[in-house]
């Protein structure tokens, strides 16, 4: 469930100390007595903060809205990750900063912390969390297993071709810029090339009128040397996919051409998921307290386009799906028919502070699956691995081939 920002909810998960050092910093509330306010009860804070002029109130909004994103777990793993890096060559500091951040009483300290005393990795761990909130990523294999060229001319050479694409392609791009970071064995692009003018409804100084500004839109690469992927995350046309990809691989990996992109053969074998009973594996540690079936879809072997479909609450029955399943196929033998779409109800411990969470995952014949590849939907697919559905060769179609049209 996404997070809704509210300032004055941020100053009341803050620690009162936390937010003494942010505003005083600034040159801010030297009259307020933080060390008195009691902890959770921001409203004196809140009342000094609704006094300022925005020219003082807005510079401060972006970093406090960036600073409540990364007060949860989510935001937590992309900070390790990014001190992981920045600290690859002093094992020592990388284990005292571990230390000191999880000490601390809540992640919204631990990203309050971090943006004050560790600024070096702040922007990294915030493009993090962005990238994994992202979805639709469209993945390249079979791509060669070589370093990539993150010097600064080959950074300015990928932007200098995302820009001459867009510029010919449809007009906008006019400038780009891109940013590389790294994050454990994966390699992460972030380019940032101008969009079309634009003309919004703002206000400014207390005044309400249209504003027009030059935003940007973005362009992410995940590449995998390890395994010689590459995962785009691009919210424009399609057409777009493979010249992007073709820019990246010329531009970081040094290769002429795009090489070819054989087709994902591989398709999840569901049906034994129609078995009630059916063995979930989940390790200790991934926070997962159920899983449960609580849909399926049954095709017809026989007929092209028959199906079943089966829906069931499992929060009091885990086996309430498989009940339905028995009286609509009683008349039916069960043989006749595959499971070739399934979604799953696990709950999930998500965030210290919180209840457990229900994540619905959806299952496809032949290979898709609803999850994220952020650190929930990754904890989630291991468990699917654990279990054995994962993505197979093929051995047989699970739904007929269509009917012959008669003559």
């Amino acid at each position: 469930m996404a997070r809704n920002y509210s300032i004055k909810s941020l100053f009341r998960q803050m620690p009162n100390a936390l937010l003494a050092r942010y505003f005083q910093e600034r040159g801010l509330f030297a009259d307020l007595d933080f060390a008195s306010m009691k902890e959770g009860s921001p409203e004196a804070l809140f009342a000094v903060w609704q006094a300022l002029q925005d020219t003082q109130r807005n510079p401060l909004e972006v970093d406090l809205r960036q600073i409540f994103d990364m007060s949860c777990e989510k935001g937590w793993l992309a900070i390790l990750d990014e001190a992981r890096w920045r600290f690859v060559s002093e094992t020592e500091e990388y284990a005292t900063f571990c230390d000191q951040l999880s000490s601390l009483s809540s992640h919204y300290a631990r990203a309050m912390t971090t943006f004050l005393d560790y600024r070096a990795c702040w922007k990294g761990a915030t493009r993090f969390y962005h990238a994994d909130t992202l979805s639709y990523w469209i993945k390249r294999r079979s791509l060669p297993r070589q370093r990539t060229a993150v010097d600064a001319a080959s950074l300015r050479e990928l932007a200098n071709l995302i820009s001459h694409h867009f510029r010919h392609a449809e007009g906008r791009g006019q400038h780009c810029v891109v940013e590389s970071y790294r994050r454990n064995d994966l390699d992460y692009f972030f380019a940032f090339p101008e969009d079309h003018a634009q003309q919004a409804a703002e206000w400014v100084n207390g005044e309400f009128h249209p504003r027009p500004h030059n935003p940007a839109f973005e362009i992410v690469y995940v590449y995998s040397q390890q395994d010689g992927t590459l995962d785009l995350n691009y919210r424009g046309g399609r057409q777009a996919v493979e010249p992007l990809q073709g820019i990246f691989v010329r531009a970081i990996l040094k290769l002429d051409e795009l090489p070819s992109d054989p087709k994902d053969e591989r398709v999840y074998d569901l049906n034994p998921l129609r078995t009630p009973g059916f063995p979930f594996v989940c390790d200790p540690w991934s926070g997962i307290q159920s899983v449960a079936v609580k849909r399926l879809r049954l095709s017809s072997t026989v007929k092209s386009g028959d199906r079943i479909i089966l829906e069931a609450d499992p929060t009091r029955d885990p086996a309430a799906v498989y009940r339905l399943m028995d009286k609509a196929l009683k008349n039916a033998p069960g043989h006749l028919y595959n499971v070739t779409q399934v979604e799953l109800s696990a709950v999930v411990d998500v965030d210290e502070d919180k209840p457990a969470r229900k994540v619905t995952i959806r299952i496809t014949h032949p290979n898709s699956c609803s999850l994220k590849y952020d650190e929930l939907g990754l904890r989630l697919r291991a468990m699917l691995a654990a279990s054995k559905i994962e993505p197979k060769e093929p051995t047989e179609a699970l739904e007929p081939a269509p009917e012959p049209a008669e003559a």
